[in-house]
Formats: C-alpha cells, sequence, structure tokens
C-alpha cells in the first residue's frame, strides 16, 4: 500500500501542489481512494490521509531533487 501511495502522490503532485487547494484536494481524493482499495478502516481515513499529505509534503523535495 505504502509503495502505491508514494507512486499515485509522485505522479500528481506539481509544483505549487502545497498551495493549490484543488489540488490537495485531488490528492485526497486519490489517497483515500488507494486506502479503501486496501480495506482501510472508514473512521480512520481521515487522520491517515492527513498523515500521508503531511508526510508527502516533507518529501516532496527529496522527490523534486531525484527527478533533476
Amino acid at each position: 500500500m505504502a509503495r502505491e501511495l508514494v507512486k499515485t502522490l509522485r505522479a500528481n503532485v506539481t509544483i505549487d501542489w502545497t498551495r493549490r487547494e484543488t489540488v490537495r484536494a485531488n490528492l485526497r481524493v486519490l489517497v483515500k481512494r488507494i486506502l479503501r482499495q486496501y480495506g482501510y478502516p472508514p473512521d480512520k481515513q481521515e487522520k491517515a490521509t492527513q498523515t500521508v499529505l503531511e508526510q508527502a509534503e516533507q518529501l516532496t523535495g527529496l522527490w523534486a531533487g531525484a527527478a533533476g
């Protein structure tokens, strides 16, 4: 599940994704879809989604460096 989350996020982040609410909303939808696919409990999905996006914000710099 973690690998699929990273793959999906890396494919869908944009340069200013942390500032654009429409992009963040799309990423939340994608993360929730993956969580549901793997049977993640619905009552814990919101917190997990928030955690995943916070971690993605921290990793964005590394992803940008690896791409260049």
